[in-house]
């Protein structure tokens, strides 16, 4: 196996593990931005010096320096789309839960109103009603 080789597959599992854990907290969120800025950093310098890109595929066993960039753009890719899926669950599961609280709250509305109107001002229980056909459900 080429040096390279083993390590895009190291990186595919480091990001797999970096996804896997929770991202709530504010050390994930550091190292997140870290990354970010030697990302940027590895940008500038390829496009300023793209002999040093050349330079380190061929110490990896790339041939190319484009071909570097590929491979880690794949990484990243897949990184991004692995991200996008947690956190789109995430945001699924949010709404399913206010949209429970949302049913629930508008249920305990509708019975405290049912049962403020069903009081006369006496206080005394009013007469139940009977639906007209044309107000009954279904009908």
């Amino acid at each position: 196996m080429r040096l390279i080789q083993g390590l895009l597959v190291l990186a595919l599992l480091v990001v797999g593990a970096v996804l896997v854990r929770s991202t709530a907290d504010a050390r994930h969120q550091a190292v997140r931005r870290i990354l970010l800025v030697l990302l940027g950093l590895l940008a500038v310098t390829s496009v300023l010096v793209p002999q040093a890109v050349t330079w380190v595929a061929e110490a990896l066993g790339v041939g190319r320096g484009t071909d570097l960039v590929l491979y880690g753009l794949v990484v990243a890719f897949l990184g991004f789309i692995a991200s996008s899926y947690r956190r789109t669950r995430a945001l699924e599961g949010k709404v399913a839960e206010l949209t429970r609280r949302l049913a629930l709250d508008e249920e305990a509305r509708e019975a405290g109103a049912a049962a403020h109107r069903n009081v006369t001002t006496d206080g005394t229980a009013a007469p139940e009603e009977t639906p007209t056909r044309a107000e009954r459900p279904g009908a």
